[in-house]
């Protein structure tokens, strides 16, 4: 077997992150559904040409509807466990909503146990550098979600 199916598994994977990120961010600030966000991001997203010219991304269908599933299933518990990796005057209201989706598809992620806490925090950093590639928030994240996942699975590290 090559490398090459290998890494295009990843970017379905990585992809697959990203607009599970963009779509809670989306419905969080629409008011929309689970169920119509996804339909827009699979139909009108994952691997969609735009007007000039730039190819979206194939996403992986199975880990983004997964993600989605289990952040809007177990919100609460993810944003507990968000709450308490955040420092107390910062809880996960008050952050901007963005990372608040990222931390809530990351700690989806992490509730699923499929992936190991390595990858999903090396992930979703990466997923924080695209949103805010100028700023310090790949630090702050990759500290909560550290915080998150030996919380989640202290035998993993």
């Amino acid at each position: 077997m090559t490398s090459a199916p290998l890494s295009k598994k990843r970017q379905m994977k990585s992809a697959a992150r990203l607009y599970a990120v963009q779509a809670l961010f989306q419905m969080e600030q629409s008011g929309q559904t689970v169920d119509k966000v996804q339909v827009e991001f699979e139909d009108h997203r994952f691997g969609a040409v735009l007007e000039d010219g730039t190819e979206m991304a194939e996403g992986n269908l199975t880990l983004f509807r997964s993600l989605l599933e289990m952040a809007v299933n177990e919100q609460a518990r993810i944003d507990q466990l968000t709450d308490r990796a955040l420092v107390v005057k910062w809880p996960i209201a008050r952050i901007d909503p963005t990372l608040r989706a990222l931390f809530r598809a990351a700690g989806a992620e992490l509730l699923l146990d499929e992936t190991p806490p390595r990858v999903v925090i090396s992930e979703f950093v990466d997923v924080a550098k695209a949103f805010f590639p100028e700023g310090k928030e790949a630090k702050f994240v990759n500290a909560v979600l550290d915080h998150m996942a030996r919380e989640q699975n202290p035998g993993a590290f």
